[in-house]
C-alpha cells in the first residue's frame, strides 16, 4: 500500500453500518487496567443508536474524564479517533494511559 494511504483494515467511520431495522444496535466495550477497577469489570454491552460516537460510550459509561488523561481507544483491534461512530456488533478497546518510570 503506498505511503500516505489509511489501512485498508481500519474502518474509519462517521457514520454507522449494520443497524437494526430502527437504527440501534449494540458493541462490546473492553477496558484494560485501572479502568477495570473502575467500572467492575473488564467486558461491558453497551446499547447504541445511529449518532452515538466512542466518545458517547464512554461517557456513558462514566470514564469520559479519562479522555484528557490520555486513554486510547481500538475499534475492532485498529486504533482510531473517539469522533468514530461504530456499528451493531463492534469491539471497542479502551485502552488506559502509559504510566511508569
Amino acid at each position: 500500500m503506498p505511503l500516505g494511504q489509511p489501512s485498508a483494515l481500519i474502518n474509519y467511520r462517521l457514520e454507522p453500518t449494520n443497524m437494526d431495522d430502527d437504527g440501534q444496535g449494540s458493541v462490546r466495550v473492553i477496558v484494560f487496567g485501572p479502568l477495570i477497577d473502575v467500572l467492575g469489570s473488564r467486558s461491558h454491552k453497551v446499547p447504541i443508536g445511529n449518532n452515538t460516537s466512542i466518545e458517547d460510550i464512554l461517557v456513558y459509561l462514566e470514564i469520559g474524564d479519562w479522555i484528557a488523561k490520555g486513554i486510547t481507544v481500538a475499534l475492532n483491534n485498529e486504533r482510531c479517533p473517539m469522533d468514530i461512530h461504530p456499528s451493531n456488533g463492534d469491539e471497542i478497546a479502551v485502552l488506559p494511559p502509559v504510566s511508569g518510570g
